[in-house]
């Protein structure tokens, strides 16, 4: 009788502990989400931060290309226009040499 009522006893030591493990987890996992629950919103206001400073510097990068591109083809135009004026000014060198000898074989040929 005494062996029945100790195993009697041992089991229901053992249900009434299963049932505090079970509430402990509970407890646990239920202070592991409130402690967590900050940590989760700063992560995502950080992560909301970055994205935006993120999309910032995307924004710069392509207004920086533009203007890399802008200043290029404003280059390419100037260089084209000094090519067309050096061009231009050769030739009327050209023909400032071709009436300079033709004046001055025109005054050759007049007697004095």
């Amino acid at each position: 009788e005494l062996w029945v009522s100790l195993e009697e006893h041992q089991d229901a030591l053992e249900l009434i502990m299963s049932k505090y493990r079970k509430q402990m987890l509970q407890l646990l996992e239920g202070r592991k989400r409130e402690e967590a629950e900050p940590v989760l919103k700063v992560h995502q206001a950080n992560s909301g931060e970055i994205e935006s400073q993120i999309d910032r510097i995307c924004e710069m990068g392509a207004v920086m290309r533009k203007a890399v591109q802008v200043d290029d083809e404003q280059f390419f135009k100037v260089q084209e226009k000094l090519a067309q004026l050096e061009l231009e000014n050769k030739e009327l060198r050209e023909l400032l040499s071709i009436s300079k000898e033709s004046f001055e074989v025109g005054r050759e040929d007049l007697p004095d």
